[in-house]
């Protein structure tokens, strides 16, 4: 009979291997005491168990390796594990300060001490409540003065600040994202975020939009429960890291766009954020799109999207109160493949012009038409992507242009 077969000699490798899972190198500490059979329910988590979830633990044969069970798969000690899970349970509670939800991941953030920023993370990215609704407002300003004046960098600049996203997977919970920064690092991202998304809009929009609003303008239906999977994870991870936002975002936009009809002041905020730090750190040479109507800006797409806004404004004027415009009609095929449509849409646009009662109006028109065409060759057959995106910023700055009172 082999050696391994003896019972006996099962029998003691059974009883080491137990006797090792009792005691195991912590994965937290790297030292080297009894490890946590059961680690303490997590609660608090949106969309997990209402009695708890764990971040560590396997209950099926399947998970298991070397006859251990439970946490002495993963071992950590149960000074860690009492640690850990007393502090999410204190940043996951009713009362907590330092979470929000972001899509479907509750987020809970917390300084190495104790600082402004841990206070009003929630404040930048959660919708401000109604009875508050400047609450956002004052944040973001908060924010970009301790910046401007660096206090941030003089009181509380090297502190360490930690952003962790749980989201509920089956019985488990699952990390969506983990960031580490400095205080001040964490700051400047933020106050980036909110400078990239800066864009002209009407005197009762807000000022600064909160992500939630951001990312429910994306949803069918305008329903928070159709945003996009894993969208609103991988946004949040990009403003507090700095990196260029998901394509996914851009996509989203342009869809939504086409599918409404409607070039909404989030929309047009999100997509201009979008191809200006995608830009930067390709370290494009393209034309950086600004807040408002830029005369200068010669991109195809940007050019097309204010011929199109033009264009449908002077049908709108020659024929008020009309029901449905080129815009409702011909939007997804001028900002996708505009040769199909552009040839008839500026031949029609005669017989507006010469529906118009005031002559000087007919000429403002024509002259506005001739500068924006002095920078475009030819309609091409198809727009990437991006240039999708620049046609729906042309559109949405020559609109706003047109709604703004001029000053003589």
């Amino acid at each position: 009979m082999p050696e391994m077969c003896r019972p006996a000699v099962r029998q003691a490798i059974q009883g080491s291997t137990k006797e090792a899972a009792r005691r195991a190198v912590c994965l937290i500490t790297g030292e080297i005491s009894d490890v946590e059979r059961l680690h303490t329910a997590i609660k608090g988590v949106y969309g997990a168990q209402s009695s708890g979830a764990n971040i560590v633990s396997f209950n099926l044969d399947a998970f298991r390796s070397f006859g251990k069970d439970q946490g002495s798969n993963a071992p950590v000690s149960r000074a860690a594990a009492f640690s850990y899970t007393t502090a999410l349970n204190h940043l996951l509670s009713r009362d907590s300060k330092q979470k929000m939800l972001v899509g479907d991941a509750s987020t809970v953030f917390w300084g190495e001490r104790a600082s402004e920023l841990e206070q009003q993370v929630a404040d930048f990215f959660s919708e401000p409540p109604k009875d508050d609704p400047d609450r956002n407002a004052r944040a973001v300003e908060s924010l970009f003065n301790s910046v401007k004046t660096g206090a941030f960098l003089v009181d509380e600049g090297t502190k360490r600040f930690y952003v962790l996203g749980l989201a509920p997977n089956a019985s488990r919970i699952a990390v969506r994202f983990w960031i580490v920064d400095t205080v001040a690092g964490m700051a400047m991202k933020i106050c980036q975020h909110f400078e990239d998304l800066r864009i002209v809009h009407g005197p009762k929009e807000r000022e600064y939009l909160s992500l939630f609003r951001l990312l429910v303008s994306l949803a069918a239906l305008g329903k928070s429960e159709n945003i996009p999977p894993n969208l609103a994870g991988d946004t949040m991870r990009s403003i507090l890291e700095g990196l260029p936002y998901p394509q996914t975002l851009l996509q989203a936009a342009v869809r939504r766009i086409k599918a409404e009809h409607d070039i909404t002041y989030p929309r047009a905020a999100l997509i201009k954020a979008y191809l200006n730090r995608r830009a930067r750190f390709r370290h494009q040479e393209q034309e950086e799109l600004t807040m408002s109507l830029d005369m200068t800006n010669t991109n195809v797409g940007y050019r097309l999207g204010r011929l199109f806004a033009t264009l449908e404004k002077i049908q709108q004027e020659a024929s008020p109160g009309i029901n449905a415009t080129i815009r409702d009609k011909f939007y997804g095929a001028a900002s996708s493949t505009p040769v199909t449509v552009f040839g008839n849409l500026t031949r029609l646009k005669n017989h507006h012009l010469a529906k118009l009662e005031n002559p000087g109006r007919r000429v403002n028109f024509e002259r506005l038409i001739g500068e924006i065409m002095s920078g475009i060759a030819d309609f091409p057959a198809h727009l990437k992507l991006e240039d999708q995106g620049r046609f729906a910023i042309g559109y949405y700055h020559q609109m706003q242009d047109f709604f703004t009172k001029k000053s003589e």
